[in-house]
């Protein structure tokens, strides 16, 4: 093959391999956008780049420079190492983990799962008392199921983002349309540190967005009994508009099309709760009784 054409497929190999990677960190950001809740307008707000430029920067279009993705990563309150591709601490040892067990003997893989196991076991052993915690997202029935299950079992019901707001003396999109997301999340990482040392026993209703912050959320798993309360979509876009907001009817279908996104983004999060309630539709009555089921064996093996 001559020289000429050897360089030509090399570059134009190059090129895919830029244009896979500028895929990979637009999927980064759209993915961290998601789970934060953001609107693309807001993150523009925040980030000073503007919202064309993040449309380009998520559809794999954009080149973005070292000073932008950093201000990006700063209005979502991540890492700039969270937006690049295989970089993040978790997914680079998620891949560690994924190459020993790929070279490691089929005999052994048992005993290795036994020692993960009893790793996550040991973690899981801190203390959470009787604390109970309901994750998911607006909607889902986590303030009326939890103002229920509070009075059940004779606890206090503690709504973190109406702590915040006792606390800081402003309501949540004030405060974070004045000091940023990324002092709001530590805004909430202090208060859910204060709920947990003051309180042995309570219900605890956290924002949808919590999951966003893996240093809070990690905190919340390790301390409490966090139930994911779910519904399907549409089951959330109705109740939001029940109590009495009406702004996901403005554009409709961007408003539930950015609230799957939200979901997908933030699932594999919610995962990773002790246990799941899905309400979709089931009665209030119907959604309680089940979770009475669910917290029984947490009350009872806290005392």
């Amino acid at each position: 093959m001559a020289p000429g054409a050897k360089a030509g497929r090399r570059e134009k190999s190059a090129m895919v391999g830029t244009d896979a990677y500028a895929a990979a960190v637009g999927n980064l950001v759209r993915s961290s956008r998601a789970k934060r809740g953001m609107t693309r307008r807001q993150l523009a707000e925040q980030s000073g780049a503007s919202e064309r430029y993040l449309a380009q920067i998520e559809s794999g279009q954009g080149n973005p420079s070292v000073s932008i993705l950093k201000s990006i990563a700063d209005a979502l309150d991540v890492s700039i190492a969270e937006l690049l591709p295989r970089a993040n601490a978790r997914g680079a040892a998620l891949d560690r983990i994924h190459g020993l067990l790929a070279v490691a003997p089929p005999s052994e893989l048992g005993a290795i799962a036994d020692l993960i196991e009893d790793k996550t076991k040991a973690a899981r052993a801190t203390d959470r008392g009787r604390r109970i915690a309901l994750v998911g997202l607006r909607g889902a029935g986590k303030s009326t199921l939890g103002a229920l299950l509070a009075q059940r079992l004779g606890v206090p019901f503690i709504e973190l983002d109406r702590l915040i707001e006792q606390e800081y003396g402003a309501r949540i999109p004030d405060l974070i349309e004045i000091a940023g997301l990324a002092t709001f999340r530590r805004f909430e990482r202090v208060s859910l540190d204060r709920v947990i040392a003051a309180h042995e026993a309570a219900v605890i209703a956290t924002a949808g967005g919590i999951v966003a912050s893996p240093e809070t959320y990690g905190l919340l798993l390790r301390r409490t009994h966090a139930i994911w309360i779910k519904a399907r979509p549409e089951e959330h876009m109705r109740r939001v508009m029940a109590q009495g907001d009406f702004r996901p009817m403005a554009r409709n279908r961007e408003a539930m099309s950015d609230l799957v996104a939200i979901l997908e983004a933030r699932s594999a999060d919610y995962h990773r709760a002790e246990a799941e309630l899905d309400t979709s539709g089931d009665s209030e009555q119907e959604s309680f009784r089940k979770l009475m089921q669910l917290v029984e064996r947490y009350t009872e093996s806290a005392e």
